[in-house]
């Protein structure tokens, strides 16, 4: 009777494993897979970056580097006619650009010497930045300049025209590119329409009062 009974168990376990298997794998089909999760993503840089800086004036002084030509390389001071000198170049425009500017000029213009040209310019030291007054003016001479300023606030900086001034006949002396520039200013349209002739001095500029 025992022997009986353990035989139809027997027989009777793998049917119900196969039955319990059937009854899971529906549930597990049906079970949502996890979601995955997507990768990190690099950020580019922020685009539209200030790209503006100190800008050079004749008699700064700055150091060109370029990577592997130390005969290229090396301390250089800016000429009063906004001028460098450096070998393979000659002279070099260097006053009004700022040093990544002047940098990426110079690295242009030694690809025809050197393969992928690697320059960087540092400014060794800064020359105080003036401009000079000159004729009929209340005060003659060196006077500091300020960012952006205009021939207005100069002659105002400088006390003022004299009573001899022939205002509509100002003009402005400037360096540039080793040429002398003569550019006009009329002082009595400017006080007439606020100053709106955009036009902004530089470093070295001489204002002349006839």
């Amino acid at each position: 009777m025992n022997f009986h009974f353990a035989a139809l168990a027997i027989c009777l376990l793998p049917c119900c494993a196969v039955a319990q298997q059937a009854t899971t794998r529906p549930i597990l089909d049906a079970m949502p897979a996890p979601a995955s999760r997507p990768l990190p993503s690099i950020q580019a840089p922020p685009s539209g970056a200030n790209s503006t800086g100190y800008v050079l004036a004749p008699e700064d002084s700055i150091e060109v580097t370029v990577w592997k030509e130390p005969g290229i390389s090396g301390s250089l001071p800016i000429r009063p006619d906004g001028m460098i000198s450096l070998s393979l170049l000659g002279d070099l425009q260097a006053a009004g650009y700022t040093p990544m500017q002047l940098s990426t000029a110079i690295a242009q213009r030694l690809e025809k010497f050197i393969q992928d040209p690697n320059v960087t310019v540092t400014v060794l030291a800064v020359h105080p930045k003036q401009i000079f007054m000159l004729g009929e003016i209340q005060h003659v001479g060196p006077i500091p300049i300020t960012p952006e300023m205009t021939p207005l606030q100069a002659i105002s900086a400088a006390g003022g025209l004299s009573p001899f001034a022939k205002a509509k006949r100002i003009y402005i002396l400037r360096e540039r590119q080793g040429k002398q520039i003569k550019i006009p200013f009329d002082y009595t349209k400017a006080i007439r329409n606020g100053d709106q002739q955009g036009l902004s001095l530089t470093p070295g500029d001489t204002i002349v009062v006839p």
